[in-house]
């Protein structure tokens, strides 16, 4: 090549920065074993050493220059995983765990406790570091990483960075990253409230809710989501359908999050005239007050480095640029929080900013040929980031959604307003909470349209394609986005073949797929296939069916109901109110003809009580007992209800449970 030409013709991407990252991360994650890492470092000597030989052997020791550091790096890593490692799980807390030793700790609250819906009613949990502990007749100073689990009163009265002493039971943990889970009784003790600076932020997040607390059930949950993470509260049907669209990075601290706030900081800096370094120094007290405000954690840090990655990713020469910044985000996110080597999380962040850095400039020029820059750009990175996700999503849920890039570029519009508004509202109610109402409903109608795109993209017939999470269903996956990748760049290129494209996913994601054999006629009863708890659907005639139970996910029942062909229920019987088997009540009676609803008397847990009343209620659908010896029927169905007899035994470990209505059905000369 002749010197004339550009420096850019003749540049090639630099790999050795991100090998290096590849290795430490191969390292870290190894290393996280307590047995791994050493037959990690055995096998990289040996194969230096005999790397070595060979590259000596052919008169050449370019591989051992370059190879020698990149093994280096590796074996640093996986040495540094394992002794962080080994100091987590040091001290008295994992051996009183392995004795599930009662003891008094001292802890320092690492996240904000979230309310979880158990079995047998809500919890709380939250992870810390055990500064004291005292048990079994011990007492120590330690700094050992726990999960707590609490009960769910402790949502509203602790928070993140406070040091609390608790009673409870501690227990073996499962992950390698926790030394123990402690199983709190009783309300915790503050010892040490948060600084000034946090407790001030603390302020701001709760005047964010209180700005958007009257915007409605589930937009009220989106917003603090969208500008701090903060999803407590959030439907587990409302969480399903934005997995199912490929909205789940909306639910927590993302990339975006921070792009969007640092953004609009930025935005108004230069309104207001600051120019050069001025900006990069509004940038990083952007990037600052967001970490704090979202609370310092490792996934909030995890994506504050990666949001910042991909900003660099989209400007002038951001490939280079972009991957230099990915590798050492990569280097020093895992020297300070090696757990994140094992973390779906992280992978999940890697993947997607790696796929916006080599995928959405090349994408964003092909489509330029015919769309505006802006509508290139929204196309391309959304695709970029779904594309290179893709395989470890479909390892986590056991699916490919079909809907993913067009649900996040619908909701895209609404996603900018709705997190800016949000936070304005946050700050503002600090001083004037009356005046925070303002942007606190905009930031709620502009959720609500997000909201709209999630349940509307679920409801589609062919939203998402179950795909195998093993290793072949892994690699045809794989290849396919490889090839996808390759290909992408050309059609987007053209005009009809990126329009034919689109048309046939249209046409893939709105026509039923057949599904032969399915149902099999004269069919008697289907277990639907909900996850844990149950969702039984009774035959009782074309389109009528009794149906029992209806398991946690709304999505999934209606689904099951809709491939059987069911649009009438007679009676839809809820056994008990465990949140497995009434959560999806909405899934059953959405769209369809209800007769009546029959429960349990016992009233418990209170919360799921409440919300089978209210999807009754908002869908006019009455609601009875159930008594003993009752008799009923319906098309070829008859049953007779032969328990419960009376109230669950004293003694009974679940009530709920043993107080569920259970049903004795003659249909077809079968009995059930």
């Amino acid at each position: 090549m002749s010197p004339s030409e550009p420096a850019e013709a003749r540049s090639t991407t630099d790999i050795r920065l991100p090998v290096a990252a590849l290795a430490a991360w191969a390292g870290t994650a190894l290393g996280l074993d307590p047995k791994g890492w050493w037959w990690l470092a055995g096998a990289a000597l040996g194969g230096l050493a005999l790397g070595s030989r060979v590259a000596t052997m052919l008169g050449s020791g370019r591989w051992w220059r370059v190879g020698w550091p990149w093994a280096l790096v590796g074996l640093g890593f996986a040495a540094s995983a394992a002794l962080r490692t080994e100091v987590a799980h040091a001290g008295p807390v994992p051996s009183l765990a392995g004795q599930r030793a009662t003891v008094v700790a001292t802890v320092r609250l690492g996240t904000d406790p979230v309310l979880r819906e158990g079995k047998f009613g809500r919890y709380a949990v939250a992870q810390g570091t055990v500064r004291a502990v005292s048990g079994r007749g011990r007492h120590a100073a330690v700094a050992s990483p726990v999960l707590l689990i609490a009960p769910a009163e402790w949502a509203g009265r602790v928070s993140y960075g406070q040091l609390i002493r608790v009673r409870g039971r501690l227990a073996p943990a499962a992950e390698v990253t926790l030394a123990a889970v402690l199983q709190a009784r009783g309300p915790p003790e503050v010892l040490d409230d948060v600084g000034a600076v946090l407790h001030g932020l603390q302020s701001v997040r709760l005047a964010l809710r209180a700005a958007v607390a009257h915007t409605g059930r589930d937009a009220q949950v989106l917003v603090p989501a969208l500008v701090v993470g903060d999803d407590a509260g959030m439907r587990e049907e409302v969480r399903a359908e934005f997995v199912t669209t490929g909205l789940t990075h909306l639910l927590a601290v993302s990339g975006t999050n921070l792009t969007l706030v640092v953004g609009f900081g930025l935005i108004l800096a230069r309104a207001a005239g600051v120019r050069a370094r001025g900006l990069l120094v509004v940038g990083l007290i952007g990037v600052v007050g967001f970490v704090l405000l979202a609370r310092p954690e490792p996934s909030v840090l995890r994506a504050a480095a990666m949001g910042s990655i991909a900003l660099l990713g989209m400007g002038s020469n951001g490939r280079e640029r972009g991957t230099r910044a990915l590798a050492l985000g990569v280097l020093v996110l895992l020297a300070l929080d090696p757990w994140l080597g094992r973390q779906w999380g992280f992978a999940l962040s890697v993947a997607a900013t790696a796929g916006i850095l080599y995928l959405a400039p090349g994408w964003r020029d092909a489509l330029r040929r015919w769309l505006p820059r802006w509508a290139a750009e929204a196309i391309a990175v959304p695709c970029a980031a779904q594309l290179a996700c893709t395989p470890l999503i479909a390892v986590l849920s056991g699916q490919v959604s079909l809907v993913a890039v067009a649900a996040n570029l619908l909701a895209a519009p609404f996603v900018a307003p709705a997190t800016v508004l949000g936070l304005l509202g946050g700050v503002i109610g600090v001083l004037w909470p009356a005046a925070a109402t303002v942007p606190g409903t905009l930031a709620g109608w502009c959720a609500r349209a997000i909201l709209a795109v999630a349940h509307m993209g679920a409801g589609l017939p062919q939203a998402a394609v179950d795909w195998p999470a093993g290793p072949t269903g892994l690699t045809v996956l794989t290849l396919g986005c490889l090839v996808l990748a390759w290909g992408l760049r050309r059609i987007f290129a053209r005009r009809f073949w990126a329009l034919a494209a689109a048309a046939v996913l249209v046409a893939a994601v709105l026509v039923p797929w057949p599904t032969p054999g399915w149902p099999p006629p004269g069919w008697v009863m289907v277990m639907c296939d909900v996850g844990q708890g149950d969702g039984l659907v009774l035959r009782a005639g074309a389109g009528s069916a009794v149906v029992v139970d209806a398991g946690p996910d709304p999505a999934v029942m209606d689904r099951c109901l809709s491939r059987l062909g069911v649009d009438r229920v007679p009676l839809l019987v809820l056994t008990h109110f465990h949140a497995d088997h009434v959560s999806g009540v909405e899934g059953v009676i959405r769209g369809r003809e209800v007769g009546a609803i029959e429960v349990t008397d016992l009233a418990a847990p209170f919360e799921m009580v409440r919300l089978v009343r209210a999807v009754a209620a908002e869908h006019s659908v009455p609601v009875r007992f159930g008594s003993y010896d009752e008799r009923g029927r319906a098309g070829a169905l008859s049953w007779t209800l032969v328990a419960p007899s009376g109230p669950p035994p004293a003694d009974s470990e679940s009530p709920p449970n043993d107080a569920s209505l259970v049903l004795l059905v003659r249909t077809r000369g079968i009995t059930l």
